[in-house]
């Protein structure tokens, strides 16, 4: 496996703090946190989904939280009411903690648990106000000289109405 140093990165980029920690925190990932088995897909430009192997749990034994840009699933099994005598036990009923780390306005917007496997649909929303807008060229007249003080549009209006 290759490993990229990214400390050259940190001279030159401010607030980019947590997407190297998640390129280093990828480098360290164990093979044990790769269970359950999942995919992820993308379905449409601003749409995403995980499907989630989950085989043996119901849907009141997993538990999915989103805080701020994670993702939780954890998954417990309830306590059995009769201890079974298992010949083969190939089906993992083991409890499970999967955390994936979701870009900004990045939502959950639905989930379903079918045949074994937990579909998790997200989508991307970006609010109106953070969405790139034009702006008209000539709406405003142009004071003379250079003026570097910031506009104060509504006061000015405010002082010529009195």
């Amino acid at each position: 496996m290759r490993t990229y140093d990214v400390s050259p990165l940190f001279r030159s980029s401010i607030g980019f703090d947590r997407l190297f920690e998640l390129l280093n925190q990828a480098e360290r990932v164990e093979p044990s946190t790769a269970w359950p088995p999942y995919n992820i897909e993308k379905v449409a430009e601003d749409q995403y989904r995980i499907t989630m192997a989950v085989a043996g749990f119901t849907a009141d034994e997993i538990a999915l939280t989103q805080q701020d840009t994670a993702l939780l699933v954890t998954g417990q099994k309830a306590a059995p009411e009769a201890e079974k005598h298992y010949l083969h036990r190939g089906i993992a009923a083991r409890t499970f903690r999967q955390t994936f780390n979701l870009a900004e306005h990045v939502k959950v917007v639905g989930a379903n648990l079918e045949n074994g496997l937990l579909t998790v649909a997200l989508k991307r929303e970006v609010p109106e106000a953070l969405k790139p807008r034009r702006i008209a060229i000539g709406g405003v007249s142009a004071s003379s000289g250079q003026d570097n003080a910031p506009a104060q549009i509504g006061r000015e209006r405010e002082a010529k109405a009195a």
